[in-house]
């Protein structure tokens, strides 16, 4: 009987494993073996190389601008969404007047394509017709238009400015779930005691939220590293590649310069980086689900 149980349970996963072999694990693989390779527009025949490509990407400036762009980007997208969503779910949590309506709100900037509203970010950054100048100026704040997304020094923080409010309704929507499971004995125990509210927060709230925050800081920085649409939209890695991470230079690379086999290998770089924060976060969430009373 047992036998036949477990024959019937893998039949009937089967398909689920196939389906993911075929549409995950089969272009990854293909995506290492075609970083062996060097293509080009005028050379469309794939050459095997070996690890050559490797070494010519490594060496490359344009490799180590692309990494710190990754870093910066991530960390400060991951930062100031989880740290504005957070802070959201706070004031949401609170019995305030138009609460359902306002939680409603909180959630326009995440349901909107990332397409959608990257175009709606680059007409805000325009400098003639931007509504962004238009506020700065007549504040008397600048007295003229800035080019938000022509500038190398300035391009990175306006394209994250743009990927947080996006994202933070996200870890807003999270924080305010976790913060329903908070204990509510221990929160009128230590208001008694006389804690004030950031003591509440930091000695109760914080401890009581703690697995959730660390999960959703390492599912945001996965999303984060692989988002491609927003920041392609809004400047295209440009300029001078000061916005390039992963995601658009595979994509100029492979589709742009048909340079097939150096976009695999900045895939292979990107896939490693991924595999290590999803292992993490499967680290993470066993560790809690161990924790948990039995």
């Amino acid at each position: 009987m047992f036998r036949h149980e477990r024959r019937l349970n893998l039949v009937f996963i089967a398909p689920v494993v196939l389906l993911i072999a075929v549409l995950m694990y089969y272009p990854m693989v293909g995506t290492v073996i075609e970083s062996f390779y060097s293509t080009s527009f005028i050379n469309p025949a794939p050459k095997f190389i070996g690890f050559e490509a490797y070494g010519r990407i490594l060496a490359d400036v344009n490799f180590s601008s692309v990494v710190w762009n990754s870093f910066v980007w991530t960390m400060g997208v991951v930062i100031l969404q989880n740290v504005i969503g957070f802070a959201a779910a706070l004031l949401l949590n609170q019995n305030l007047p138009g609460q359902g309506v306002m939680r409603s709100l909180v959630l326009l900037p995440w349901v909107l394509p990332g397409v959608v509203a990257a175009i709606l970010w680059r007409f805000m950054y325009d400098p003639q017709l931007g509504l962004i100048n238009s506020a700065l100026i007549s504040l008397g704040i600048i007295d003229h238009g800035i080019a938000w997304l022509a500038q190398p020094s300035i391009a990175m923080a306006s394209s994250i400015v743009a990927a947080v409010w996006k994202g933070f309704p996200f870890s807003c929507i999270v924080y305010l779930a976790a913060l329903q499971t908070v204990d509510q004995e221990q929160i009128e125990a230590a208001t008694i005691d006389g804690a004030g509210s950031v003591r509440r927060l930091v000695d109760v709230v914080l401890p009581g939220m703690k697995d959730v925050i660390t999960i959703n800081l390492i599912l945001t920085t996965i999303l984060t590293f692989n988002y491609f649409d927003m920041i392609w939209v809004l400047t295209r890695g440009g300029p001078q590649n000061a916005t390039h991470i992963f995601p658009t230079k595979i994509y100029e690379l492979g589709f742009g310069q048909f340079r097939f086999g150096d976009a695999a290998v900045y895939g292979v770089f990107s896939i490693i980086v991924l595999a290590l924060m999803i292992t993490l976060y499967f680290i993470v969430q066993a560790r809690g689900q161990g924790r948990k009373p039995a």
